[in-house]
Protein backbone atom coordinates (compact mmCIF):
# COMPACT_ATOMS: atom_id res chain seq x y z
CA UNK A 1 0.00 0.00 0.00
CA UNK A 2 1.66 3.20 -0.87
CA UNK A 3 1.90 5.98 1.79
CA UNK A 4 4.66 8.60 1.53
CA UNK A 5 7.59 6.59 2.32
CA UNK A 6 6.41 4.36 -0.77
CA UNK A 7 6.27 7.56 -2.59
CA UNK A 8 9.80 8.63 -1.14
CA UNK A 9 11.94 5.75 -2.39
CA UNK A 10 9.86 5.35 -5.81
CA UNK A 11 11.03 9.17 -6.39
CA UNK A 12 14.50 7.89 -6.02
CA UNK A 13 15.16 4.80 -7.82
CA UNK A 14 13.64 7.04 -10.39
CA UNK A 15 15.93 9.89 -10.05
CA UNK A 16 19.01 7.25 -10.13
CA UNK A 17 17.70 5.77 -13.27
CA UNK A 18 16.55 8.75 -15.35
CA UNK A 19 17.75 12.04 -14.04
CA UNK A 20 20.38 13.96 -16.07
CA UNK A 21 19.76 11.41 -19.09
CA UNK A 22 18.54 11.67 -22.45
CA UNK A 23 15.36 10.29 -22.62
CA UNK A 24 15.16 7.84 -26.61
CA UNK A 25 11.54 6.88 -25.68
CA UNK A 26 8.48 8.54 -24.13
CA UNK A 27 5.50 6.33 -24.81
CA UNK A 28 2.21 7.96 -22.84
CA UNK A 29 -0.36 5.43 -22.61
CA UNK A 30 -2.90 7.62 -21.79
CA UNK A 31 -5.67 8.96 -24.90
CA UNK A 32 -5.51 12.61 -24.11
CA UNK A 33 -1.53 12.78 -23.49
CA UNK A 34 -1.25 10.17 -26.59
CA UNK A 35 0.56 12.57 -28.90
CA UNK A 36 3.24 13.46 -26.02
CA UNK A 37 6.78 12.66 -27.26
CA UNK A 38 9.53 13.63 -24.61
CA UNK A 39 11.97 11.60 -26.50
CA UNK A 40 15.29 14.04 -27.22
CA UNK A 41 15.00 15.87 -23.86
CA UNK A 42 17.11 15.70 -20.49
CA UNK A 43 14.95 14.53 -17.34
CA UNK A 44 16.02 17.41 -15.40
CA UNK A 45 14.92 16.42 -11.95
CA UNK A 46 12.34 13.90 -10.29
CA UNK A 47 10.84 14.72 -7.06
CA UNK A 48 7.99 13.73 -4.37
CA UNK A 49 5.67 15.71 -3.01
CA UNK A 50 3.23 13.89 0.05
CA UNK A 51 2.16 10.88 -2.51
CA UNK A 52 2.55 12.46 -5.40
CA UNK A 53 5.42 12.18 -8.18
CA UNK A 54 6.84 14.48 -10.73
CA UNK A 55 9.59 13.54 -13.27
CA UNK A 56 10.38 17.04 -15.20
CA UNK A 57 11.74 16.84 -18.63
CA UNK A 58 11.91 20.16 -20.34
CA UNK A 59 9.04 22.49 -20.13
CA UNK A 60 6.93 19.62 -19.31
CA UNK A 61 6.22 17.77 -15.89
CA UNK A 62 4.67 13.84 -15.57
CA UNK A 63 2.44 14.03 -12.57
CA UNK A 64 1.77 10.65 -11.26
CA UNK A 65 -0.27 9.44 -8.02
CA UNK A 66 -0.06 5.69 -6.88
CA UNK A 67 -3.49 5.68 -5.90
CA UNK A 68 -3.45 1.84 -3.72
CA UNK A 69 -2.27 -0.35 -7.00
CA UNK A 70 0.24 1.59 -8.55
CA UNK A 71 3.83 1.37 -9.36
CA UNK A 72 6.62 2.62 -10.92
CA UNK A 73 9.33 -0.39 -11.81
CA UNK A 74 12.57 0.01 -13.31
CA UNK A 75 13.71 -2.30 -15.67
CA UNK A 76 11.76 -5.58 -16.70
CA UNK A 77 8.28 -5.63 -16.28
CA UNK A 78 6.10 -9.12 -15.19
CA UNK A 79 2.19 -6.83 -15.30
CA UNK A 80 -0.07 -7.67 -18.29
CA UNK A 81 0.68 -4.65 -21.24
CA UNK A 82 -2.54 -3.29 -20.75
CA UNK A 83 -1.47 -2.29 -17.47
CA UNK A 84 1.69 -0.39 -18.10
CA UNK A 85 0.60 3.23 -18.87
CA UNK A 86 3.83 4.95 -19.37
CA UNK A 87 7.23 3.91 -20.68
CA UNK A 88 10.45 5.87 -20.32
CA UNK A 89 13.69 4.85 -21.74
CA UNK A 90 17.48 6.16 -21.86
CA UNK A 91 20.29 4.45 -23.36
CA UNK A 92 20.80 2.59 -19.71
CA UNK A 93 17.04 2.36 -18.46
CA UNK A 94 13.77 2.30 -18.63
CA UNK A 95 11.13 3.16 -16.11
CA UNK A 96 7.59 1.98 -16.76
CA UNK A 97 4.05 3.50 -14.62
CA UNK A 98 2.16 0.20 -13.95
CA UNK A 99 -1.91 0.45 -12.43
CA UNK A 100 -1.13 4.26 -11.88
CA UNK A 101 -3.99 6.20 -10.19
CA UNK A 102 -3.24 9.12 -11.77
CA UNK A 103 -1.21 10.21 -14.96
CA UNK A 104 -0.78 13.38 -16.90
CA UNK A 105 1.54 15.64 -18.06
CA UNK A 106 1.53 19.08 -17.13
CA UNK A 107 3.61 22.65 -17.83
CA UNK A 108 6.67 21.97 -15.42
CA UNK A 109 6.33 26.08 -14.58
CA UNK A 110 3.08 25.44 -12.96
CA UNK A 111 3.33 21.48 -12.17
CA UNK A 112 3.08 22.41 -8.23
CA UNK A 113 -0.76 23.82 -8.52
CA UNK A 114 -1.42 20.16 -8.98
CA UNK A 115 -0.89 19.85 -5.05
CA UNK A 116 -1.44 23.17 -3.89
CA UNK A 117 -4.38 21.88 -1.57
CA UNK A 118 -1.66 19.63 0.43
CA UNK A 119 -0.53 20.33 3.90
CA UNK A 120 3.14 20.53 4.81
CA UNK A 121 4.90 17.48 3.29
CA UNK A 122 5.78 14.80 5.77
CA UNK A 123 9.00 14.38 3.92
CA UNK A 124 9.45 17.46 2.26
CA UNK A 125 11.91 20.74 2.60
CA UNK A 126 8.46 22.38 3.68
CA UNK A 127 7.56 20.27 6.56
CA UNK A 128 6.40 22.32 9.60
CA UNK A 129 4.77 19.89 13.25
CA UNK A 130 3.51 23.48 13.79
CA UNK A 131 1.60 24.47 11.03
CA UNK A 132 0.61 20.39 10.63
CA UNK A 133 -0.72 20.27 14.61
CA UNK A 134 -2.75 23.52 13.63
CA UNK A 135 -4.11 22.12 10.74
CA UNK A 136 -5.08 18.55 12.28
CA UNK A 137 -7.10 20.56 15.00
CA UNK A 138 -9.27 22.69 12.46
CA UNK A 139 -11.80 20.78 12.80
CA UNK A 140 -12.38 18.62 16.53
CA UNK A 141 -15.14 16.58 16.39
CA UNK A 142 -13.56 15.00 13.47
CA UNK A 143 -12.59 11.28 13.45
CA UNK A 144 -8.65 11.23 14.42
CA UNK A 145 -7.90 8.27 12.01
CA UNK A 146 -9.69 10.14 9.52
CA UNK A 147 -8.11 13.21 10.35
CA UNK A 148 -4.59 11.75 9.40
CA UNK A 149 -5.99 10.48 6.51
CA UNK A 150 -6.41 14.12 4.89
CA UNK A 151 -3.48 14.92 3.10
CA UNK A 152 -4.58 18.80 3.84
CA UNK A 153 -3.44 18.46 7.08
CA UNK A 154 0.10 16.93 6.40
CA UNK A 155 1.12 15.12 3.23
CA UNK A 156 2.44 11.35 3.68
CA UNK A 157 0.13 9.44 6.05
CA UNK A 158 -1.52 6.39 4.62
CA UNK A 159 -3.93 3.78 6.56
CA UNK A 160 -1.26 1.78 7.76
CA UNK A 161 0.61 5.08 9.60
CA UNK A 162 -2.79 6.47 10.40
CA UNK A 163 -3.70 3.08 12.66
CA UNK A 164 -0.22 2.59 13.89
CA UNK A 165 -0.09 6.25 15.04
CA UNK A 166 -3.67 5.77 16.77
CA UNK A 167 -2.48 2.86 18.65
CA UNK A 168 1.44 4.65 19.68
CA UNK A 169 -1.20 7.67 21.12
CA UNK A 170 -3.54 5.30 22.87
CA UNK A 171 -6.60 6.86 21.15
CA UNK A 172 -8.97 4.49 19.11
CA UNK A 173 -9.42 5.66 14.81
CA UNK A 174 -12.84 7.15 15.66
CA UNK A 175 -11.78 9.16 18.74
CA UNK A 176 -12.24 12.67 17.70
CA UNK A 177 -9.34 14.60 16.99
CA UNK A 178 -10.11 17.36 19.70
CA UNK A 179 -9.15 14.94 22.53
CA UNK A 180 -5.20 14.56 21.47
CA UNK A 181 -3.84 16.32 24.08
CA UNK A 182 -0.54 17.22 22.35
CA UNK A 183 -0.88 18.02 18.89
CA UNK A 184 2.21 18.91 18.05
CA UNK A 185 3.58 15.93 19.24
CA UNK A 186 1.41 13.88 16.74
CA UNK A 187 2.33 15.87 14.12
CA UNK A 188 6.74 15.75 15.15
CA UNK A 189 5.52 11.54 15.88
CA UNK A 190 4.18 11.46 12.37
CA UNK A 191 7.07 12.82 10.24
CA UNK A 192 9.65 10.67 12.81
CA UNK A 193 8.28 7.56 11.48
CA UNK A 194 7.65 8.11 8.10
CA UNK A 195 11.50 9.51 8.35
CA UNK A 196 12.76 6.50 9.48
CA UNK A 197 10.68 4.12 6.92
CA UNK A 198 11.93 6.39 3.58
CA UNK A 199 14.22 3.98 2.77
CA UNK A 200 13.46 0.76 4.46
CA UNK A 201 11.77 -1.75 1.91
CA UNK A 202 9.92 -3.52 5.43
CA UNK A 203 8.08 -0.79 6.81
CA UNK A 204 8.24 -0.79 11.05
CA UNK A 205 6.36 0.94 13.71
CA UNK A 206 7.58 -1.32 16.25
CA UNK A 207 11.23 -0.88 15.55
CA UNK A 208 11.57 -4.32 14.34
CA UNK A 209 11.45 -5.23 10.73
CA UNK A 210 11.34 -9.18 10.74
CA UNK A 211 7.90 -10.26 9.08
CA UNK A 212 4.64 -10.38 11.77
CA UNK A 213 6.80 -8.26 13.95
CA UNK A 214 6.76 -4.98 12.23
CA UNK A 215 3.43 -3.16 13.59
CA UNK A 216 1.29 -2.64 16.47
CA UNK A 217 -2.16 -3.39 15.62
CA UNK A 218 -2.64 -3.20 11.01
CA UNK A 219 -3.69 -6.44 9.87
CA UNK A 220 -3.89 -8.08 13.06
CA UNK A 221 -7.34 -8.43 13.74
CA UNK A 222 -8.08 -11.44 16.00
CA UNK A 223 -4.60 -11.79 16.99
CA UNK A 224 -3.04 -10.67 20.54
CA UNK A 225 -1.73 -6.91 21.11
CA UNK A 226 1.67 -6.87 21.74
CA UNK A 227 1.64 -4.48 25.45
CA UNK A 228 -1.07 -6.21 26.62
CA UNK A 229 -2.72 -9.24 24.86
CA UNK A 230 -5.59 -8.15 24.61
CA UNK A 231 -7.56 -9.46 20.68
CA UNK A 232 -6.93 -6.67 18.14
CA UNK A 233 -10.26 -5.87 17.02
CA UNK A 234 -10.95 -4.35 13.69
CA UNK A 235 -14.21 -2.29 11.49
CA UNK A 236 -14.50 -3.30 7.56
CA UNK A 237 -17.58 -1.17 7.05
CA UNK A 238 -16.28 2.58 6.36
CA UNK A 239 -13.84 3.67 3.86
CA UNK A 240 -10.80 2.35 5.49
CA UNK A 241 -10.21 -0.36 7.25
CA UNK A 242 -8.91 0.49 11.02
CA UNK A 243 -7.37 -1.51 13.78
CA UNK A 244 -7.26 -1.29 17.31
CA UNK A 245 -6.62 -2.44 20.64
CA UNK A 246 -9.59 -2.30 22.87
CA UNK A 247 -7.44 -1.74 26.39
CA UNK A 248 -4.50 -0.19 25.20
CA UNK A 249 -6.69 2.27 22.88
CA UNK A 250 -9.22 4.43 25.17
Amino acid sequence: MPEGDTVFRTATKLREALEGKELTRCDVRVPRYAAVDLAGQTVDEVLSRGKHLFIRVGAASIHSHLKMDGAWIIGRVRAPAYKVRIILETADSRASGVDLGVLEVLERACDMEAVAHLGPDLLGEDWSAPVAAANLMADPARPFAETLLDQRVMAGVGNVFANELCFVFGLRPGTPVGEVADPLRVATRSQQILWANRSRVNRTTTGDTRAGKDVWVYGRAGLPCRRCGTRIETDKSGDRVTYWCPTCQR
